[in-house]
């Protein structure tokens, strides 16, 4: 059914607990009894996390930050980290496990601090951490790509972003706390599986957003949900509230790849015209949905060791859709078929046509700033080594072929006698 509630503000949110389950019963209604019995336990043991996540939530009790259990060394070591958060070779993977698996919401404890968000909004800090908490646990952790690392990943590039000069000049407080709630939240309650997934098994959220930005819509509304839940904004007036809620939500949906074209030209538009006016709020968020846009999909632009666990962790994403469409009997979506679909070669597409177009633009967009040199010059050293892995793959490849084709030979001069 439909799982939205409407708030005082009219924007719709999605309801707690809601979690987006796969119902496998309408993939393939021609399994075997033993397949069900498994999926029904998968289903189960989904719903039973979502369940147990919501409930305690519900009733108040907020799960204790296992950060507190750390000893000393591993704390020392977190606030270290926390103290060069602004660093673009930060690394969140070793942060995640500095924080004992609680990165998301250290970073925006941390973050919403060093930006003056708490006291300039007047916000009460426990609720804070209760919502935070909220956003963290909304976040799947069997996913091995969509998961709170990686919007713990995607806030820490948007720190950096706001802070470059071009945009930190013009910021208002409210601007930062936009940007840093949606990057925190953009992925909330992922799935796993992607939009054309969703509408060719005939989810509910599918049909709940009539096939347009389906998981960025319920990214947001579940934020919604959570921001209301929580109360992290009741003292507000309503009206700042209803703003609030609607930026967030023009910002999460501009994550939506297949807009990445609109917003494209778009940017090229306004600074071949030279006519971005920063002092405009209309502007200004322009931009910030860029810098989410950036900030999403920067992996390519990191460190080779950090943008290699993240290309493996999205394949292996990819990958899992896959086998779940294969084992279904559905047509299996593009770069998800392991048998076909490389790393290096899911790679190299990406960054030659997503990734290097939207960063060149925002390059010109700072000014060439050493963030923004540093990234394309990440981008590509990054793209020349998944080239050379390429190459390798199919020389390797050609390799074992010819190989094979000299047995067969040997094979067949063996058994009839005859030169190959």
């Amino acid at each position: 059914g439909d799982a939205r509630v409407r708030g005082q503000t009219g924007v719709l949110s999605e309801r707690r607990g809601s979690y987006p389950f796969i119902d496998f019963r309408l993939l393939n209604n021609t399994t075997f009894s033993g397949e069900i019995g498994t999926k029904k336990k998968v289903k189960r043991l989904l719903s039973f996390q979502r369940y147990f996540h919501a409930s305690r939530l519900l009733r108040g009790i907020v799960p204790q930050a296992s950060l507190y259990l750390l000893d000393e060394d591993y704390l020392g070591q977190a606030r270290h980290m926390l103290s060069k958060v602004g660093m673009w070779d930060f690394d969140i993977f070793l942060f995640d496990r500095l924080t004992n698996g609680n990165s998301l919401v250290t970073l925006l404890c941390h973050l919403f601090n060093v930006h003056g968000l708490i006291h300039h909004f007047q916000l009460d800090m426990v609720t804070l951490h209760r919502f935070l908490v909220m956003v963290q646990e909304d976040y799947h952790s069997q996913n091995p790509y969509h998961n709170a690392v990686h919007a713990a990943d995607v806030t820490q590039a948007m720190h950096c972003y706001l802070r470059e000069p071009k945009l930190a000049n013009f910021l208002t407080p409210s601007d930062i706390m936009l940007g840093l709630l949606a990057a925190a939240a953009h992925d909330v309650d992922h799935p796993g599986v992607n939009q054309p997934f969703l509408i060719k098994t005939k989810h509910h959220l599918a049909s709940l957003y009539q096939n347009v930005s389906v998981l960025e819509n319920h990214h947001w509304r579940s934020t919604v949900g959570m921001l209301r839940e929580s109360r992290l904004l009741a003292h507000l007036p309503k009206e700042v509230t209803q703003d609030i809620e609607q930026q967030l939500g023009s910002l999460i949906l501009a994550t939506d790849i297949n807009r990445q074209n609109e917003f494209l030209i778009r940017l090229k538009s306004h600074l071949d015209n030279q006519d971005l006016r920063l002092e405009d709020a209309q502007d200004r968020h322009f931009m910030l949905q860029i810098a989410l846009k950036c900030a999403d999909i920067c992996n390519p632009c990191r460190l080779w060791d950090l943008s290699k666990q993240w290309s493996e962790r999205v394949c292996e994403e990819f990958y899992r859709q896959g086998d779940l469409e294969q084992k279904f009997e559905l047509e299996i979506s593009p770069l998800c078929n392991q048998q076909k679909d490389t790393i290096p070669s899911i790679q190299i597409g990406f960054m030659t046509y997503i990734v290097e177009p939207l960063f060149e633009r925002w390059a010109q967009f700072t000014g060439d700033t050493p963030l923004s040199e540093n990234m394309l010059n990440h981008l590509r050293r990054n793209k020349a080594k998944w080239r050379s892995l390429l190459h390798k793959q199919h020389s390797s490849s050609r390799s074992n072929d010819h190989s094979g084709q000299v047995t067969g030979s040997q094979e067949q001069t063996l058994n009839e006698e005859e030169t190959p």
